[in-house]
């Protein structure tokens, strides 16, 4: 496995976990689990507080270009203190099928602490709206007026300095002229290989893809349809298209979408990052596949196997997620619950503000004082004009210094133990084949599967015991396909907790 090593200090007094400390440590835990280092990234004398730090982001950054799937740390506080930050980064990390692997602790710096960032991850999409409860009250008064929320308006449109929306009539050019290829019996494919000749960008700049044309080509924008949250206002927009034009696309494409394709994903395969090998230790991966009697496969393989280092044969995604679901819902037990409840409270009850949040607040008090002061200057009669102007200028940037803040506040965990409580208990009342109940266990217990060809070994957070599961028969999946397995390779959205144990 391909890992990328991270290091960081937060003062020049540190001894054994200095940089070079650190990269010695790391180095020879690789070497021991047979791990390639390709690359790192180092922070020097930066606090693991926050995540503003420029080598970590850009390690971030450069988990997109999928060169690497693992990250190696000397011990979890080196990656991030702050629970939240660590389980939104780990998140972005898992995205791009990265796991975040520590040198020196076997599982966690603490007994309970993953259980934490597991909950608290699971929980983020239901309490989205009561964390960002100021953001989301003004994007409802600006879609109730149809004027934008500074997301990206869409290739044709451009907003005004009234937030209002209004068409571009080059790009409209350009909107008009894919439909009218693509009703005429062009295929997505051809169309995408003109705009790509032509340098033709979408409206963030980027080259035409398959995901990003078709989005274009289902966008109710183009016929005047206001959109926000699932609620449709007719109207709304400027228009760009008619309505024929655009439900002709509609039909042509519906019937395209119900084609017989090459291969179609099953959802998040949501075991990524945390399924491994057992034979290899290497990260089992999920694909699929169409057999050629075109049936639909979605299996696990690991990456060794695929590329012929590995005997470890394949295993149904459906199978594997199941079983290891239903040994979890085993352990969810109202002790356990409670358990859990405490301990994430107690960890939101003691979150501190960020860094970022206190520079905030230190700047809108500077922002107060030298507005009071100017006011104070203009009574007394001082270069009134030049004063007045100093002073719009300050009122202007406390209220951008304020907007900030109320988004830096949103990041902060202010759940209680009722809370909490309420939320596992509703997972539990799910319907067992819900994925949000499936990924919010997996999330919460699994910290690593290993898996053989008759039985796997379940490793749960905050218990260094390992579950031996038996019994797993092979699917049939290696008969089916018959050498035509397929090519498209999907990951969670969920972050793992922890490394798994490689010795």
């Amino acid at each position: 496995m391909n890992v990328v090593i991270y290091a960081r200090f937060s003062s020049h007094s540190q001894t054994e976990q200095s940089i070079e400390g650190q990269l010695k440590v790391c180095y020879e835990y690789a070497e021991s689990n047979h791990y390639t280092v390709v690359g790192e990234y180092i922070d020097r004398a930066i606090s693991g507080t926050t995540d503003n730090r420029a080598e970590f982001q850009r390690m971030i950054s450069d988990s997109d270009k999928h060169t690497f799937e693992g990250v190696l740390v000397y011990q979890l506080d080196r990656f991030a203190r702050n629970r939240y930050d660590s389980a939104i980064n780990k998140a972005k990390l898992k995205k791009n099928g990265v796991r975040v692997l520590s040198a020196k602790e076997n599982i966690a710096d603490d007994a309970s602490g993953i259980l934490v960032e597991g909950v608290l991850e699971s929980m983020a999409e239901y309490y989205s709206v009561e964390l960002s409860q100021k953001i989301h009250r003004g994007m409802a008064i600006n879609a109730e007026k149809c004027l934008s929320n500074g997301s990206n308006p869409g290739l044709g449109f451009k907003v005004d300095a009234e937030r209002r929306f209004y068409v571009n009539e080059e790009e409209a050019a350009i909107v008009r002229e894919i439909y009218e290829r693509y009703a005429s019996g062009e295929t997505k494919a051809e169309i995408i290989r003109d705009l790509k000749r032509r340098r033709v960008k979408t409206s963030l700049g980027k080259e035409f893809s398959p995901n990003s044309l078709s989005h274009l080509l289902s966008n109710k924008r183009y016929i005047g349809v206001y959109l926000y949250k699932g609620k449709e206002t007719p109207g709304g927009m400027p228009r760009i298209l008619d309505d024929d034009l655009f439900y002709r696309v509609q039909s042509m494409m519906n019937k395209n979408k119900n084609a017989p394709a090459r291969t179609h994903g099953e959802g998040e395969y949501l075991l990524t990052t945390k399924l491994f090998c057992g034979h290899c230790k290497e990260m089992m991966v999920g694909y699929g596949g169409t057999s050629k009697t075109g049936r639909q496969y979605h299996y696990y393989m690991c990456k060794n196997a695929r590329r012929k280092k590995c005997a470890k044969k394949i295993v149904s995604k459906s199978y594997i997620e199941d079983r290891v679901v239903n040994e979890c819902l085993k352990m969810l037990t109202e002790e356990k619950i409670r358990f859990i409840a405490k301990k994430v409270a107690e960890e939101c009850a003691k979150s501190p503000d960020n860094l970022t949040a206190k520079a905030l607040k230190k700047a809108i008090r500077e922002a107060d004082t030298a507005i009071e002061n100017l006011w104070k200057a203009i009574e007394q009669g001082q270069a009134v004009e030049m004063l007045t102007e100093r002073l719009n200028k300050r009122m202007a940037e406390k209220a951008e210094l304020e907007a900030q803040l109320a988004i830096e506040e949103n990041k902060k965990i202010t759940l209680t133990e009722a809370q909490i409580l309420a939320f596992l208990d509703y997972v539990c009342e799910m319907p067992a084949d819900d994925v949000n109940k499936r990924r919010a266990i997996i999330n919460i217990f699994v910290h690593s599967v290993y898996l053989y060809d008759d039985h796997f070994t379940l490793i749960i957070n905050a218990s260094k015991k390992p579950l031996s599961i038996d019994n797993i028969p092979l699917d049939d999946i290696e008969t089916a396909f018959k050498g035509e397995t397929g090519a498209s390779e999907r990951c969670s959205s969920l972050s793992t907790p922890a490394p798994p144990d490689q010795q």
